[in-house]
């Protein structure tokens, strides 16, 4: 007979809508049945998941990902539903970084098979990095890839309008990740696992805190919890101990940078650039700033009637990026290819 974590499992993919987990589990119990000799009931097993497959079953698996379609009452003031479709070959990021990210996946979508051995998938991360580095993208990535709904929690405005309540508030969105399987971004952690150190109401933020870290360790939903931060040296050490993985983010190098560049650039002709040069002038801005560049030169090259860009097109659109964001850098554009 079935064990208990395999019937756990068929129960928790029908109640959360995973027909094809659901399928997956059924035909591992109609195969170890099998062995057993009972082959009356391994294809009873197999008509079975079979057909909950047909195709007119299928237009209930997207709804059936999530319970709320969007956040009411009073999560709808602080909680922002979207449906990702970006993949995490959409974002531009080191080769580890790329690496454990993919395993979060697989983790998730084989979580039975880690329950049998009592292990749990990694289902807490924590991000870290300067701002456009890729950071709230892998949040929208690991989302699209898990086909889960991505939650947005608005912790600034949650904070600042809700100070005395907020611990009240952080619990309704607590409850939604038990109940409501999706992924949770806590966008900019700073403004919360920060607090206990601001000299403003230490007491509140301390309670605050406190309650944030307390839902956390009674988290056992099957939801993914992200928090990103751009201050990772400032925040609580207690907080970092409640995360399962906690990823580096960094400016990209030049060969980031090319990557980033040509991907944007891939309708226009950029065959004689020279990459030392505009890779040199793009060191020290984010890879957002460095595809917002691209973007601009190409804007630049359209409207005068080119479809090819230069080295000089990207040099100067780099400079006014760099511009813009107060960086200063020692050399000026030269030249073109």
């Amino acid at each position: 007979m079935a064990s208990a974590q395999q019937l756990i499992g068929l129960v928790k993919s029908h109640a959360e809508g995973d027909s094809n987990r659901f399928f997956d589990l059924a035909m591992q119990l109609a195969a170890a049945e099998e062995q057993k000799g009972h082959k009356r009931l391994a294809e009873q097993l197999r008509q079975w998941a079979a057909a909950g497959q047909l195709p007119q079953r299928a237009y209930t698996r997207a709804p059936n990902l999530t319970q709320m379609a969007a956040p009411r009452g009073d999560l709808a003031q602080f909680l922002l539903a979207s449906y990702p479709s970006e993949r995490l070959n959409s974002v531009i990021l080191p080769t580890n970084i790329v690496e454990e990210l993919s395993h979060i996946v697989v983790e998730t979508r084989m979580r039975d098979k880690l329950e049998e051995k009592g292990l749990k998938p990694r289902r807490r991360l924590l991000l870290s990095g300067p701002p456009g580095t890729g950071k709230t993208m892998t949040a929208h990535c690991l989302a699209g890839e898990l086909q889960f709904p991505l939650f947005s929690v608005m912790l600034h405005g949650l904070i600042t309008k809700f100070m005395g309540e907020t611990a009240q508030k952080l619990k309704l969105v607590f409850d939604a990740i038990k109940t409501t399987r999706g992924v949770y971004l806590f966008d900019e952690i700073d403004a919360l696992a920060a607090a206990r150190v601001d000299g403003n109401d230490v007491g509140e933020a301390r309670r605050v805190l406190n309650s944030f870290l307390q839902f956390l360790d009674e988290d056992t939903g099957p939801s993914i919890v992200i928090a990103t931060t751009n201050l990772a040296e400032i925040l609580d050490r207690a907080v970092l101990r409640r995360f399962d993985l906690v990823l580096s983010y960094e400016l990209p190098d030049a060969g980031s940078i090319r990557q980033a560049i040509e991907r944007r650039l891939v309708r226009f002709s950029h065959g004689r650039l020279s990459w030392s040069k505009v890779t040199s002038y793009a060191v020290g801005l984010s890879t957002a700033d460095i595809v917002a560049a691209a973007e601009d030169a190409a804007r630049r090259a359209v409207l005068d009637d080119r479809d090819n860009i230069t080295t000089l097109d990207l040099i100067n659109s780099l400079e006014r990026r760099r511009s813009l964001q107060g960086i200063g850098r020692g050399a000026n554009p030269t030249g073109s290819a």
